[in-house]
C-alpha cells in the first residue's frame, strides 16, 4: 500500500502542476496563436505554420515562456513517476496472490487506472495534450485513492469460475477500452467547454477574449471532436472483444453464452451506447455537442457499471471483493 499511495501522492502533484499550467496557457500565448488548431493530426490536416521569425531573433526565451514549460514538464514528470510507482504496486499484488491481479474491485481500480495513465502518456507523444492532464490526473486520483480507501481487501484465492486464461484476457481488454473511453471523454468535456466559447465568439460577445482565457489556447472543438472520435473507435473496437470474451468465457464457466446477468446487460449497453455514438456521428452527421454528450453518455455508463453494479447488483459477477 505505501507504493500505492506515494503513487497517488505524485498524482496529486502532477493534478496541481497540470492546473498551474493550465492557468498559464492564455496569459502566455502568442494572441495570434490563441484559438488555433494546436493537434494537427487529429483533423488529418498540418499544424498552422509558425508566426515569422523578427528581424533580429532573440535566442533567449521569456522567463514566463520558460516557467510555464517548466511545469508542464514537471506535471508530465510526476505523472510518469506516479506510474512507476503504480506499477510497482500492481506487481507485487500478482506475485503475492500468484495470479493476474484484477479479480475484485481494488484490483479493477489499481490496473484500471495504471492503464488509463498508460494510454494518457503514449498519447501526449503523438498529441499535445498536456491540456488535458488536469481531468485524467484528477480521475486518476479519485478513483484510486477511493478504490485504496474503500475497496482494499487482502489477497484472497480465486473462485472457481475465474481460474481461466479468459480472466486475463477479458479484464485486460476490458480494462484497455475504458482507459481509452476515458480519454475520449476528457475530449469530449473540452469540446463542450471551447465550442461554448466559440458560440459565443460568433454572438458577438466583446467580454468572451477576456473571459476563461485557458479556453484560448485549445484545438478548436472540430480537432477535439475528431480525436475524442479516434479514441472512441478503439476503445469500442476493444470492448467488442470485451463482449465476446465474456460470452466464450461464460460458456466454458457455466454452460452458456448470455444468461441476462446484470453483468452482463451492461456491458452490451456499454456496447450499444458506443456503437450508437459512432455510427449516429459517421452516418447521421451527429457533430459538435450532440457527439460529445453522446461521449459522455457512454462513459458515464462505463462508471455506472463498474460502481454501481458491482456494489449493488447480485449476480454470477459479483466478484468486488466487499462483504
Amino acid at each position: 500500500m505505501i507504493a500505492v499511495w506515494s503513487a497517488i501522492t505524485l498524482y496529486v502533484l502532477a493534478f496541481v502542476a497540470f492546473a498551474y499550467d493550465l492557468s498559464q496557457r492564455a496569459s502566455l500565448a502568442p494572441a495570434k496563436q490563441r484559438g488555433t488548431v494546436l493537434v494537427g493530426a487529429a483533423t488529418g490536416a498540418a499544424p498552422a505554420p509558425p508566426a515569422p521569425e523578427p528581424a533580429e531573433p532573440s535566442l533567449r526565451v521569456p522567463a514566463s515562456e520558460r516557467s510555464r514549460r517548466y511545469w508542464a514538464r514537471l506535471a508530465i514528470a510526476f505523472t510518469g513517476l506516479g506510474f512507476v510507482l503504480h506499477l510497482a504496486a500492481t506487481i507485487p499484488r500478482g506475485v503475492a496472490a500468484e495470479r493476474v491481479p484484477w479479480a475484485n474491485m481494488y484490483e479493477f481500480a489499481l490496473i484500471g487506472t495504471l492503464l488509463i495513465i498508460a494510454v494518457y502518456l503514449a498519447a501526449v507523444r503523438w498529441f499535445d495534450l498536456r491540456f488535458l492532464g488536469v481531468f485524467i490526473a484528477g480521475m486518476v486520483v479519485f478513483f484510486l485513492g477511493g478504490s485504496a480507501m474503500s475497496f482494499y481487501v487482502e489477497v484472497t484465492p480465486l473462485m472457481d469460475p475465474l481460474k481461466s486464461i479468459w480472466l486475463i484476457i477479458h479484464v485486460f481488454v476490458a480494462s484497455l477500452a475504458t482507459a481509452l473511453f476515458a480519454i475520449a471523454a476528457g475530449l469530449s468535456t473540452m469540446q463542450l467547454l471551447r465550442a461554448r466559447r466559440e458560440r459565443l465568439q460568433a454572438q458577438g460577445e466583446g467580454s468572451v477574449e477576456q473571459g476563461r482565457g485557458y479556453l484560448r489556447t485549445l484545438p478548436n472543438s472540430d480537432a477535439l471532436e475528431t480525436l475524442a472520435y479516434r479514441f472512441a473507435i478503439l476503445g469500442f473496437i476493444f470492448w467488442t472483444f470485451t463482449l465476446i470474451a465474456g460470452a466464450i468465457w461464460a460458456n466454458e464457466s457455466w454452460g452458456r453464452y448470455w444468461g441476462f446477468d446484470v453483468k452482463e446487460v451492461w456491458t452490451f449497453v456499454i456496447w450499444v451506447l458506443y456503437a450508437g455514438y459512432i455510427h449516429a456521428r459517421a452516418t447521421r452527421g451527429w457533430r459538435g455537442t450532440k457527439s460529445a454528450w453522446l461521449s459522455l453518455t457512454g462513459f458515464a455508463a462505463v462508471l455506472f457499471n463498474f460502481t454501481i453494479v458491482n456494489l449493488f447488483f447480485k449476480g454470477l459477477h459479483a466478484y468486488s471483493g466487499i462483504s
